[in-house]
């Protein structure tokens, strides 16, 4: 972080001549915005209403995803009939629906929970799916011959066997959110990191545009590690965390 910070320092200030409009973007005045919003504006409602959404966007998804997963690694049929068209949903970008979300969802929050449910369900749904097929097969054995009813292999068996994948999918899924988010939220909305921004572009306010930059990129990163902590907390040994 300190030689991506130096690199910073030396491409806005270094290199640059003094009144070069490259000097707005520098770390000095972006760090002391960043300072400045922190304690002196509103900014605090934009990122909690950006993290609203990223809630409800991932819980659509796990909502969705998980059980469809589930069935997915369960039934070889299943995952033929479907795989192409999941294979073929997920390689559109979730940005180019967009205007088709606009369209029927209207101006406000519910096209943005679209278009992040869209984005996080596919990570979630495959990583669900392969956990299911790499489920030891002796364990499956065992409950039949305890005569466990299919919810109880599902809730004792299943479950707890793929809760490691699910929780590496919600990882990859959170990055995901956290990319597509701040394009959505210029949909005409009224709040949110996307929305701060596009308003300080407008402002002409360079300083505390890459103030914003840095915030999200901070919040992002914890994200990531709060997700990287879960999976060792609920799933500790189930399957090794990537770096």
């Amino acid at each position: 972080m300190i030689v991506l910070i130096v690199l910073w320092w030396i491409g806005t200030d270094l290199l640059t001549p003094k009144g070069s409009f490259v000097r707005h973007f520098a770390p000095g005045t972006a760090f002391a915005s960043l300072l400045m919003l922190l304690t002196q504006s509103d900014l605090s409602i934009h990122l909690l209403v950006s993290l609203r959404r990223v809630l409800v966007g991932l819980g659509l998804a796990l909502l969705i995803g998980v059980p469809i997963g589930l069935a997915v690694g369960r039934s070889q049929r299943l995952d033929a009939a479907t795989s192409p068209a999941f294979q073929f949903l997920r390689m559109i970008s979730p940005l180019s629906w967009m205007p088709i979300a606009v369209m029927v969802f209207g101006i406000g929050d519910r096209p943005i929970y679209f278009l992040l449910a869209f984005a996080a369900v596919w990570p979630i749904l495959l990583n669900t799916a392969e956990g299911v097929r790499r489920l030891e097969p002796n364990w499956l054995r065992l409950a039949s011959s305890l005569s466990a009813t299919r919810w109880e292999t599902l809730r004792h068996v299943i479950i707890p066997g793929v809760l490691g994948h699910i929780l590496a999918g919600l990882r990859l899924a959170i990055g995901v959110v956290w990319i597509v988010l701040v394009p959505c939220e210029m949909l005409g909305v009224s709040a949110g990191v996307g929305y701060f921004i596009l308003d300080t572009r407008d402002r002409l306010a360079y300083s505390e545009l890459m103030a914003m930059v840095l915030m999200i990129g901070l919040l992002g990163f914890l994200l990531d590690a709060a997700a990287r902590a879960l999976i060792r907390l609920a799933a500790p040994g189930r399957m090794r965390v990537p770096a």
